[in-house]
């Protein structure tokens, strides 16, 4: 099953775009080119194709009922703003997804695990600041290219 298209408002225009999972490449606005953030929930059959991203990937692995985690997401979603055009954030809710949550250790939630070429690269358990998730992401992502600015 193929992933569905996640609808972002670009950040410095307001245009609507339709942004699919793809193993190349980074989404852009259609009208302003500006990096859009790419934040996408996506479900078991969707996963894998989800990963595969040609920036580091940050997978929060959640659950409806889970106070903490509904703590962390809007910190989550705010580094996907803050990274956007160099980070992928990708939501998977574990009650969904068990098999899933069992291949990468899931233990505790939230669970926020970065991946890189396919292959967790770091992780942090429980609701953390903004602070100390973005200085994880610092590690990973790379820094913006002035040229784009």
């Amino acid at each position: 099953m193929a992933a569905t298209p996640a609808i972002v408002t670009c950040p410095s225009c307001g245009r609507r775009n339709r942004v699919r999972a793809t193993a190349r490449g980074v989404p852009r606005c259609s009208v302003c080119h500006t990096d859009l953030p790419w934040i996408v929930e996506t479900d078991p059959a969707g996963f894998d194709e989800e990963i595969a991203a040609s920036v580091p990937v940050l997978v929060d692995f959640w659950a409806p009922w889970c106070g903490p985690c509904r703590m962390v997401s809007p910190v989550v979603e705010q580094m996907g703003r803050e990274f956007a055009g160099r980070l992928k954030v990708v939501k998977l809710n574990t009650d969904e997804a068990p098999a899933i949550a069992a291949r990468y250790h899931v233990q505790g939630i939230p669970l926020l695990v970065v991946i890189r070429d396919g292959a967790e690269v770091d992780r942090l358990v429980g609701a953390v600041p903004a602070a100390h998730l973005r200085a994880m992401l610092e590690r990973h992502v790379a820094a913006p290219n002035p040229a784009d600015g």
